[in-house]
């Protein structure tokens, strides 16, 4: 029995490169939603979810996690069009590439950077191969191959001894029990400033918010749970993180499935997210937690889910107090989880699953394939929060 469509396991670097894309980058670019599509396989979103998620079709998504399984995130660029033909053979081409991408100083040159007339005037010169080009063409041609001009930058591996253990935790309960899984974390701080965003607008008649940056109304953070198998996400509003909140949070995943069964809970590393009490009550009460290694967030299925909510409610926006936005979050809560859970689009996700079942896979990391019988996540539907009681509203003006 084939498995889902799913990326690779990320590394660190490709984890942390995909999560800067998805929160600085353009929504409107094609590197945003590829991206997106990435970080939403990775956290263990199916097809048809990520397709809603970022408004695009099934094979589009299965075409660029096959892509990326391929070539890795060289993906995020697609060649589409042809062009003149090449004046350099691809031998020539790789050269240039790999000349441009190596410190000058490996090179024998006195100095810590290329530039063009330098990078140009050295390719002109080299010992065993002579290489004319202008530089334009020379820009063109790094452009093309996806080498621009950038800022050096500092870079961080996970040290967590355990990492490959926790991965392996996290994918063993998220392909044996999709409908006992949850995924919990923080989304801020969430401030009250008016945030550029962008909208359908005449032009150069663009929509304008105030600039107003003295707004002393604090922060408040966004602890949001999502249901795996239900694709159901709800949270709450809360003045700051701490072990009081997320114990509530997890009681309020705990009352999701009140037959009693176990439940999988994936979060972050954070000191609040795993204090003696919440482990004990997590013991009591058949929770296991599910800890995500140390820089490697990407590794949770609620971290996808964070950009629409950035997207749709923080950007372009001029919310007046914690009250409004918080009843624009909630707002777009309901909104999204009614559109989730539409009938069509269930019995779509249950036909796709059962087709790419019956194909051959092999799931993420190059694991040979295991059958098991389909998981029923008819069993959270009856049990979970639902549409506006999830996010009904708060008495006071302070979140939930």
């Amino acid at each position: 029995m084939a498995e889902p469509v799913r990326v690779r396991r990320l590394t660190d670097q490709e984890g942390q490169k995909l999560q800067q894309i998805v929160r600085r980058g353009s929504t409107n670019s094609v590197r945003y939603r590829r991206a997106m599509m990435l970080l939403a396989s990775a956290g263990a979103n199916r097809v048809p979810v990520i397709a809603q998620l970022v408004q695009a079709d099934e094979d589009t998504v299965r075409d660029v996690i096959h892509r990326y399984n391929e070539i890795g995130l060289a993906c995020l660029d697609p060649r589409w069009a042809g062009g003149r033909p090449r004046l350099l053979s691809r031998d020539d081409e790789d050269f240039v590439v790999q000349t441009a991408t190596t410190r000058p100083t490996m090179l024998g040159q006195p100095f810590t950077r290329w530039s063009l007339r330098k990078l140009v005037a050295y390719l002109r010169k080299v010992h065993g191969r002579v290489i004319r080009i202008g530089r334009e063409t020379l820009r063109g041609l790094l452009a093309r191959r996806g080498v621009t001009f950038q800022r050096t930058k500092t870079w961080k591996e996970s040290p967590d001894p355990d990492r490959e253990a926790k991965l392996d935790r996290i994918e063993e309960v998220l392909d044996r029990f999709p409908d006992r899984v949850f995924a919990f974390d923080e989304f801020g701080p969430l401030g009250i400033r008016p945030t550029a965003g962008s909208c359908w607008a005449r032009r150069k008649h663009s929509d304008r918010v105030p600039a107003t940056y003295h707004r002393t109304h604090g922060v408040r953070y966004f602890h949001g749970r999502y249901s795996v198998g239900d694709d159901r996400l709800w949270g709450v509003n809360r003045r700051k993180k701490g072990a009081t909140n997320s114990l509530t949070a997890l009681k309020s995943i705990r009352a999701a499935r009140p037959d009693g069964a176990p439940i999988y809970v994936i979060t972050d590393n954070l000191s609040a997210h795993k204090g003696a009490d919440i482990r004990r009550w997590a013991k009591k009460h058949k929770v296991e937690l599910c800890f995500t290694p140390t820089y490697a967030s990407w590794a949770n299925p609620i971290e996808a889910h964070f950009g629409p909510l950035r997207q749709f409610t923080i950007a372009n926006s001029n919310h007046s107090n914690h009250t409004v936005q918080t009843r624009a979050l909630h707002a777009y809560l309901r909104w999204r989880n009614a559109n989730a859970r539409h009938r069509d689009v269930l019995a779509a996700e249950r036909k796709e699953r059962a087709r790419i079942r019956s194909k051959k896979g092999i799931r993420w990391g190059g694991r040979p394939p295991r059958r098991r019988g389909l998981n029923n996540p008819a069993n959270l539907r009856d049990h979970s929060t639902g549409g506006c009681r999830a996010v009904r509203l708060p008495r006071r003006g302070h979140g939930l």
